[in-house]
């Protein structure tokens, strides 16, 4: 792969400055590959690409099902390179291999396949009787040019949910991956070159956070979408307000677990083991305020210990591996420190610490740790920790649960666990979050809009909704009654 080049506008490029991006291996500590970096000049070649692809190429006004198709060989294309990739996400990321595998690779695949789907059903024309005796066509028409914004999380599964519906739109892409997560993003952009997009439609350039700076300000960008932190987020949502551009934002999250005196222990350890610790808890819709009766939180709090204890944590190459080590040295550390704090606010630590896991001498690795006898006033219960620790929070009643599943600055998901599943929805229907699952985390269905209120963004991927994100809506009076619409 030509790791020293950029993807600017569907063709191989020099960058313009001799900076390089070292990958570390949050396994060993030791590079794993270097790449390219782009900078300012750089992100004004791709826009003025992806401007005359917009502004006078044939990818905004080709039909719907021709872009389809092309998407399609898309999906074909990354089918082929699948093993290739998981393996690359693992290396640079750490996600277990078997996380890799089936979230960070075949969950994407399968959702630029979703997406297609949905684009061969979505209404990009519709023609409806007017009130004053005109009849008013609906068009649904591309934004522009969009600069998608990804973290290191989930690269290739961010990637897809912003570029797969763009591209159905009519858009032109630019993607900035994370400077911890290049390498997928330009395995990626070797994949589309097997699309026979036109030129300036898709660029990928790896930088850090000035450079994605200077593609949220450029003035040649009409839409942004951005998935990350909350204060990033806001630094991007002040930064489009005044560029008027269009935005959408996927923040931070601190999601609930609602768990019901009626819930088995067993199955809610189990549900909350996979809804809250994979990629080593560093998913934006973990469930880790985990609220139980007080009258029964022994017990729940016994079987997520034991369910917590006996995951292996190790090897993230090793497909045994449940639990591997965190992205980078500073995110152990900021994980560590949150721990510290748990033990400091009077929290009990049930399992897990700040110390290396046993048989682990180097790499980022952190402990699956979990807390009792908290409350949802402490820190390691407000805010973000992105790491694989747990709160548990005891309430009295019903009412105290919902109240503190909704006293949170983010609403972004969550769940409960019952026996009724019909008293499960009215609970969810009394939370206040974007997303939410009954005894299970949100799982994330192509078909069924994902996002977040409050502190944890606004706009929706996924869906009709999310290929509804990339599009402006014109009317036109007077149009005649198509038959076809």
């Amino acid at each position: 792969m030509p790791y020293d080049e950029l993807f600017i506008g569907g063709t191989w490029q020099q960058p313009s400055t001799d900076h390089r991006i070292t990958v570390i291996s949050p396994h060993t500590g030791e590079p794993v590959a270097q790449a390219a970096a782009a900078g300012p000049a750089d992100v004004d070649a791709a826009v003025q690409a992806a401007r005359l692809a917009f502004d006078t190429g044939p990818w905004p006004r080709t039909a719907p099902t021709d872009r389809t198709d092309a998407v399609r060989r898309l999906a074909n294309a990354y089918d082929r390179r699948r093993s290739e990739m998981a393996d690359l996400v693992t290396a640079e990321i750490g996600a277990p291999i078997s996380f890799s595998q089936r979230a960070q690779v075949a969950l994407p695949w399968s959702m630029i396949n979703a997406f297609c789907d949905v684009g061969e059903s979505f209404p990009w024309r519709e023609d409806r009787p007017g009130m004053y005796g005109s009849d008013i066509r609906v068009l649904r028409e591309p934004v522009g040019v969009v600069a998608a914004v990804v973290p290191w999380n989930m690269p290739q599964f961010l990637i897809v949910t912003k570029l797969i519906p763009a591209l159905l739109a009519g858009c032109c892409v630019i993607v900035k991956p994370a400077p911890e997560s290049p390498l997928d993003a330009l395995l990626l952009a070797e994949i589309i070159t097997e699309a026979d997009l036109p030129p300036g439609v898709v660029s990928v350039l790896p930088g850090d956070g000035p450079l994605g700076e200077t593609l949220v300000t450029h003035p040649g960008v009409d839409k942004v979408s951005f998935t990350g932190s909350t204060t990033a987020g806001r630094a991007v949502a002040a930064a489009c307000a005044a560029g008027l551009k269009r935005v959408s934002l996927e923040l931070g999250g601190k999601s609930a677990a609602i768990v019901l005196a009626d819930a088995d222990a067993a199955a809610v350890a189990t549900g909350i083991r996979s809804a809250s610790l994979s990629n080593s808890g560093q998913i934006c819709n973990a469930l880790t305020r985990i609220l139980v009766p007080e009258n029964r939180a022994a017990d729940f709090t016994d079987a997520l210990a034991a369910e917590m204890t006996a995951m292996i944590v190790g090897d993230p190459a090793d497909s045994a591996t449940q639990v591997g080590p965190l992205v980078t040295q500073r995110q152990q550390q900021r994980v560590r420190q949150y721990i510290e704090i748990g033990r400091h606010e009077g929290a009990r630590l049930v399992v897990g610490g700040a110390t290396m896991p046993d048989g682990i001498e180097r790499g980022w690795y952190v402990r699956p740790t979990l807390f009792a006898d908290a409350d949802n006033s402490m820190r390691i219960s407000r805010e973000e920790i992105f790491g694989p620790v747990l709160t548990v929070i005891p309430y009295t009643d019903e009412a105290e649960a919902v109240a503190i599943a909704n006293d949170s600055d983010y609403g972004l998901a969550g769940s409960v666990f019952t026996d009724d599943p019909d008293h499960g929805t009215r609970i969810a229907e009394r939370i206040r979050t974007g997303t939410f699952g009954i005894n299970q985390g949100y799982t994330m269905d192509p078909f069924a809009p994902f996002g977040g209120v409050k502190a944890s963004g606004y706009g929706r991927e996924l869906g009709r909704e999310g290929i509804d994100g990339y599009t402006d809506t014109k009317s036109i009076a007077g149009a005649p009654v198509s038959k076809e619409a």
